[in-house]
């Protein structure tokens, strides 16, 4: 924390506005802690709290643009890099849809404050071709919002902030320790994740020539066809595969008893 708040106090408004965009763009940097360092300082007088909202607001805006961009253009293959982390990528991709299907565009005011949901929120909006003055929109009133929060505890809670990096100098060695090994545990964490849920990163998949032929069989022998498409890349009027039904995503585990025992049985989505 002490050697942070010395970078931020010696580079100024530049570390703030990399941290910032760094993680507009999916990577794990701590940006509410360089907007509250920012804050601090604002309160110190080393820097100016106007700029610190001004620099945080534009490279949330630049960041948050530019995956909305890439997600437009680049659809699901840019999601699942970006839940690559996640134990389980369909999943994450799955919930922030569900967000989305849940609150419509006013997940964007309040997307970077949920973990996960943050990285997911602006590339999703491209990919559901939201319009673009639309999404900055609210883009543009969330990023306010998160930047007035964090920078605005820094400038309130600066004493507070002094007491905790004083405390974070005296516990020299024993708080390398603790975070050394919390990283350990997490690491091994992550990787026990990665282990139990390897089966679900390999789903097999079948060729549509393939399932052409089979779906000319008749009875038992002809495949059973569910659309499972997410929300926001499905409604009450899209088209479906001639033969298929439609299941509702989150609703699997309830519904999967209802589908025939006897028949193969394929699902699609987007």
């Amino acid at each position: 924390m002490d050697s942070f708040v010395s970078l931020i106090s010696r580079h100024g408004y530049s570390i703030v506005f990399l941290a910032v965009f760094a993680e507009s763009i999916g990577l794990p940097v701590p940006a509410a802690l360089a907007m509250i360092a920012g804050g601090a300082l604002g309160a110190s007088g080393i820097l100016s709290l106007p700029w610190v909202l001004v620099i945080c607001f534009a490279a949330m805006i630049l960041g948050d643009l530019i995956v909305y961009f890439f997600g437009r253009h680049m659809g699901w293959f840019l999601l699942g890099f970006l839940c690559k982390v996640s134990a389980n990528p369909e999943t994450c991709i799955l919930r922030s849809a569900e967000s989305f299907y849940k609150r419509g565009k006013s997940t964007l005011l309040i997307s970077k404050f949920i973990p996960g949901i943050s990285t997911m929120a602006a590339p999703l909006a491209g990919s559901m071709r939201m319009r673009l003055g639309q999404f900055l929109l609210y883009d543009a009133a969330g990023a306010a919002m998160y930047a007035l929060v964090y920078a605005g505890l820094g400038y309130l809670f600066h004493d507070f902030l002094g007491v905790i990096v004083h405390g974070i100098e005296t516990a020299g060695r024993a708080l390398e320790t603790v975070i050394a090994a919390s990283l350990l545990f997490y690491i091994g964490y992550r990787i026990r994740l990665y282990w139990t849920h390897r089966i679900y990163r390999v789903v097999p998949r079948a060729e549509v020539n393939q399932l052409t032929q089979k779906m000319q069989e008749e009875g038992s022998l002809r495949p059973f066809l569910v659309d499972v498409r997410s929300h926001g890349y499905y409604d009450s009027e899209a088209e479906r595969i001639q033969g298929s039904i439609r299941l509702e995503p989150n609703n699997l585990a309830a519904t999967v008893g209802s589908l025939p025992k006897d028949r193969e049985i394929y699902l699609y989505c987007t």
